[in-house]
């Protein structure tokens, strides 16, 4: 998780530092400060804005535009659900709606004690492996809905 002790505005500073000048740093400085910080905060954003000179609404419409950018913290745990052509032919909607049910959230969305965040992913690019779920980084191949509450015991035991 991340430390919150960390400075923002110091650390969004010296990778503002590591870049040329322009807004053609801009993405690669929001992936750094994302590495770094987890997520994109408000606070984030402003300290950005003054470090480059780049409107705070310009960053937002960037960041805004590409999935791999988060303004919230992220879950302890992440499940994506891939939903590609071969895994939603062999059922991949109802893992998704599995996972959904059993964790009481939508896909884009993080449990309230911030444990388990779930997401709608296009393709994994594992179609010979369909129906997948990447949970924590890990492929978990040919993914039936009997599956679901075994992984979610086990990151369960995991949080314990």
């Amino acid at each position: 998780m991340i430390d919150t002790a960390i400075d923002v505005g110091s650390t969004v500073a010296e990778i503002v530092d590591r870049y040329p000048a322009g807004r053609e740093s801009l993405i690669p400085i929001l992936q750094d400060v994302q590495e770094t910080l987890g997520y994109l905060s408000e606070e984030t954003v402003e300290r950005l804005a003054e470090a480059t000179g780049i409107s705070d609404n310009e960053i937002y419409g960037v960041a805004t535009f590409y999935t791999q950018f988060r303004f919230t913290p992220p879950a302890a745990h992440t499940i994506r659900v891939c939903q590609g052509t071969a895994c939603h032919v062999r059922g991949s909607h109802q893992i998704l709606r599995d996972f959904e049910e059993r964790l009481h959230i939508k896909a884009g969305e993080s449990t309230t004690d911030g444990q388990f965040g779930l997401e709608r992913v296009a393709c994994v690019g594992c179609c010979a492996l369909a129906q997948v779920a990447v949970v924590d980084g890990k492929v978990n191949a040919g993914m039936t809905p009997r599956r679901v509450p075994l992984i979610l015991n086990k990151l369960a035991r995991v949080v314990e």
